[in-house]
């Protein structure tokens, strides 16, 4: 993963479901951080998740996770 932290930022870790997934998000699937880069909505209220490894995720609408969010200033 790539990027770089400002110094006055923290990660706090979140549920997401469609509606409220981020680009910048980082996912952990099968063990492996995975960053959210791109969103595209679909019909049925879910969303497809493109990742920077280039992997591909539709997270359905009923669907929730547990993801790592970059937040600001405490």
């Amino acid at each position: 993963m790539r990027g770089q932290t400002p110094a006055d930022a923290y990660a706090a870790s979140i549920e997401i479901t469609s509606v409220s997934v981020q680009r910048g998000d980082v996912i952990q699937i099968g063990g492996q951080p995975c960053r959210v880069t791109d969103l595209v909505q679909m019909p049925t209220g879910a969303k497809r998740l493109f990742f920077e490894t280039g992997e591909v995720l539709t997270l359905h609408a009923r669907s929730q996770l547990i993801a790592l969010r970059m937040m600001g200033k405490w």
